[in-house]
């Protein structure tokens, strides 16, 4: 069984990417997902004035699993199995530990804003 990240920070674009993944389901791809959430590191000012790094990152834990609610209600409506992974740090070296942490086989990252050729070649 194949195992897909899809990364999810809320928008309309990682939802697509949800959908193009339910859609490979239903064409009889037999895979679970990993719904993946990157949070960017705390400023120097929360540092300062919260003085708690366990109460920062409860805070982005938080705020990741938020973000995922409407794709892991996708998920859940479609009876697909699922895991979620929250990070923090810069998006893309964060979501490359991700990627080799859970073993995952696809990558599912929404688009924005491409060209006509770039957007034929990402899909």
């Amino acid at each position: 069984m194949l195992k897909i990240l899809i990364a999810v920070d809320g928008s309309e674009l990682s939802l697509d990417g949800v959908h193009h993944a339910l859609a490979l389901v239903r064409q009889g791809l037999q895979a679970t997902m990993v719904l993946a959430n990157v949070q960017e590191p705390a400023t120097l000012y929360e540092l300062v004035t919260t003085r708690d790094p366990d109460l920062i990152a409860a805070a982005s834990l938080e705020a990741g699993q938020h973000l995922m609610g409407p794709a892991r209600a996708l998920l859940d409506a479609a009876g697909v199995g699922y895991e979620t992974d929250v990070g923090v740090g810069d998006v893309a070296h964060t979501l490359v530990d991700m990627i080799e942490r859970s073993g995952c086989d696809m990558v599912i990252i929404g688009a924005k804003g491409q060209g006509a050729i770039t957007s034929a070649l990402l899909g």
